[in-house]
């Protein structure tokens, strides 16, 4: 049996951190994970940033709210789940991700969770797991799945290498260069030929 795995930013809808930055004239909050392998750190840098500019969950919420899939996004998802499970796996939280998976159709996504004080400022954050993409996909592997895994940044990698196919998706030029043996796509129709290919489809 079969299971995809997704990564959700960058690949099915924009990065939001991004977005935010654009809204709020804040450059520093571009940095992603295809910039900084490192999630702790780049949280826990944004959360300063947050801080220093007294910005919150609430305003973080209203930048998504205005933001929409991928065009092709919603249609490559369906067509995906018509003969596949298919969850994402995303380094996300549950208070951004829910608006961009009513866009999507509601697909299953496991993602984190932000700790907010009363007043909306950001505290922390709390993950679901450990290198939560790799140990999400060996735990699908222990209970019988083969996992097809396709993500673009450096938090993707553990995944997709450990699956029986792995694809980078419209990833950066260096991530692609520096992992040549990983099929890297930037078309949903690429992907989703690939992900049949890899299936005996």
């Amino acid at each position: 049996m079969f299971i995809t795995c997704l990564d959700m930013e960058g690949v099915l809808v924009p990065e939001i951190w991004i977005a935010f930055s654009e809204a709020t004239g804040i450059p520093e909050l571009r940095r992603t994970t295809r910039d900084e392998p490192d999630y702790d750190k780049l949280m826990k840098w944004r959360l300063a940033v947050l801080k220093e500019h007294k910005l919150g969950l609430t305003e973080i919420q209203n930048t998504i709210a205005g933001i929409d899939p991928m065009p092709g996004a919603k249609e490559f998802l369906d067509e995906l789940r018509s003969f596949t499970q298919v969850i994402i796996l995303s380094d996300t939280f549950e208070q951004f991700a829910a608006p961009l998976m009513k866009k999507l159709n509601w697909p299953t996504i496991f993602c984190n969770t932000l700790e907010t004080a009363p007043s909306g400022e950001i505290t922390g954050y709390k993950m679901r797991c450990e290198k939560s993409k790799l140990t999400t996909v060996r735990a699908l592997q222990s209970i019988g799945f083969d996992t097809i895994a396709s993500g673009d940044s450096f938090n993707d990698l553990g995944m997709i290498n450990a699956s029986k196919a792995g694809f980078l998706f419209k990833s950066t030029p260096k991530i692609i260069a520096d992992n040549p043996s990983i099929p890297a796509y930037t078309e949903f129709s690429e992907l989703l030929a690939a992900i049949k290919r890899a299936m005996g489809i």
